[in-house]
């Protein structure tokens, strides 16, 4: 392992796991020469449920637990890839450390917002899938549709079994924080920082962000001056085209 160069973090996303990054964690190509780190988000797959859960299912309480991890780890040096809750995480990180620690950060199905205004402008609101997002109890037929919307082909078993694994209150409290205006103000995070890379990589096909949004977004240091859009892919373009999404990751990691 090189170690100059920065550490990768790995942040999934809502009710899923960090088995959905296996396509980059088991590529060589990424691990031969770079520190890869994930987990589990409390409430999230092998994870325990948290002990405090008005604490914890933030997303100021989970970037506060990565920072913790990265603390605990030694590492001083990293990139984040955040995946749709991953990237929002990843966006609350980037105040709660000094410059020259967090260098990068991709976010991938992800619109930086705070509140409900700015969640309606940068989510489409109207998908039906997304009030599963926030709901607190899902029957078997939510957690069938939940797991195959999100994820996208190839769809595997255990992605039905992380949805109905995910402690409810880990999307209805995360969900209320969020709308309520908790945590940092993400649009204006990105419109301002000048110490993190920031790529913005997107399926265009992707069903729960509005593309649109994330284009009229301000960037202070957008990675190749535009939000990428990966064509036909969805919410998971890493887990739908791995190939693909690995080159652009590969770049995006050597600018950093």
């Amino acid at each position: 392992i090189d170690s100059d160069k920065p550490a990768l973090l790995l942040i999934h996303g809502n009710s899923s796991c960090s088995r959905i990054f296996s396509p980059i964690v088991s590529n060589p190509y990424f691990t031969d020469d770079r520190r890869i780190i994930t987990f589990d988000l409390p409430g999230h797959g092998a994870s325990s449920d948290a002990p405090d859960p008005a604490k914890a299912y933030s997303m100021r309480g989970y970037a506060d637990l990565a920072v913790e991890i990265l603390a605990h780890l030694c590492i001083n040096h990293f990139v984040v890839l955040g995946w749709s809750l991953g990237g929002h995480i990843g966006i609350e990180i980037i105040p709660l450390l000094p410059p020259g620690i967090m260098v990068g950060l991709m976010i991938v199905g992800t619109p930086p917002a705070l509140g409900l205004e700015q969640m309606k402008a940068g989510f489409k609101i109207k998908d039906a899938h997304m009030s599963l997002a926030a709901r607190e109890h899902l029957s078997e037929q939510d957690v069938y549709d939940f797991a195959h919307a999100t994820a996208g082909a190839p769809f595997e078993q255990w992605m039905e079994e992380t949805v109905a694994r995910t402690d409810g209150k880990s999307r209805s409290l995360m969900w209320k924080a969020f709308a309520g205006g908790v945590g940092v103000d993400q649009r204006k995070v990105v419109e301002t920082q000048d110490d993190v890379l920031i790529a913005v990589v997107n399926g265009g096909a992707e069903p729960f962000v509005d593309l649109d949004y994330l284009d009229a977004i301000k960037w202070k240091k957008l990675w190749q001056g535009k939000c990428l859009r990966l064509e036909g892919l969805g919410h998971a373009p890493f887990w739908e085209k791995p190939k693909a999404f690995s080159s652009v990751l590969d770049s995006f990691l050597d600018d950093c």
